[in-house]
């Protein structure tokens, strides 16, 4: 491993129960503590409780959209700080442009890999954004 997650916390907000879980999974055996939401708004409430290291974010959610998530937790002094990934099925370079200038510390593209969730997670930990 090239971090140390233990006692790390991730926040994996996706609506795809199979994409919820394997991400939870891979970051789990990797010795993270994962708490998970299946859409916006429980998601931005276990940000609130839990203050995760990082958040893995999925653009396209049922209620409010990953794009309005992104932007109340960059916009809540609480959470600003913390780095959020998201991941989508879209490869667009547009959209990763939108990600990183609304403040996004990283992009996935979907179907996920286990090494490239792995490695996008330990890279944004270790730079620290």
């Amino acid at each position: 491993m090239t971090t140390e997650p233990r006692g790390k916390t991730i926040l994996v907000i996706e609506d795809d129960d199979e994409i919820r879980k394997f991400a939870a999974r891979v970051l789990e055996l990797e010795g993270y503590s994962v708490v998970a939401a299946a859409d916006g708004r429980g998601g931005l409430s276990l940000a609130r409780e839990h203050r995760p290291a990082l958040v893995l974010l999925d653009l396209s959610l049922p209620d409010i959209g990953g794009w309005e998530v992104l932007q109340e937790i960059k916009a809540n002094p609480e959470l600003s700080s913390t780095p959020v990934v998201v991941f989508t099925a879209s490869a667009e370079s547009s959209l990763k442009e939108r990600a990183q200038s609304e403040g996004a510390a990283g992009y996935l593209v979907k179907p996920l890999s286990s090494a490239s969730l792995r490695e996008e997670v330990a890279r944004v930990l270790r730079a620290g954004v």
